[in-house]
C-alpha cells in the first residue's frame, strides 16, 4: 500500500504541475483540498480522469469523488479495492 501512496504522491505533482512540492511535504493524512496541497475543483476533474486512465476506475457521483479525493491515504484504499487496471 506504501508503494501505491508513493505513486499518488508522484502522480499528483506531475499531473497538476505542482513542482514547488515534494513528495516528502504530502503526508498521507494531509487534505487534497482547501487547507492542505489546496487543489480546487479543476485539479478534481484532473484527479478523475487520471483515475479512469491509470487504474480503470470511473467516477459518476462527485459527492464520491468528494470523500474519495480527502486524502492520500482515502485515494489510495479505494483504488486498492475498485481498480481493474
Amino acid at each position: 500500500m506504501s508503494d501505491l501512496k508513493q505513486e499518488l504522491k508522484e502522480k499528483i505533482i506531475t499531473q497538476l504541475n505542482l513542482e514547488d512540492i515534494a513528495i516528502e511535504e504530502i503526508a498521507d493524512n494531509d487534505p487534497l483540498f482547501g487547507d492542505g496541497l489546496g487543489l480546487d475543483s479543476i485539479d478534481a476533474l484532473e484527479l478523475i480522469v487520471m483515475l479512469d486512465k491509470d487504474y480503470g476506475i470511473k467516477l459518476t457521483d462527485p459527492k464520491e469523488g468528494k470523500k474519495i479525493f480527502e486524502s492520500i491515504e482515502i485515494m489510495a484504499n479505494y483504488i486498492a479495492a475498485h481498480r481493474t487496471k
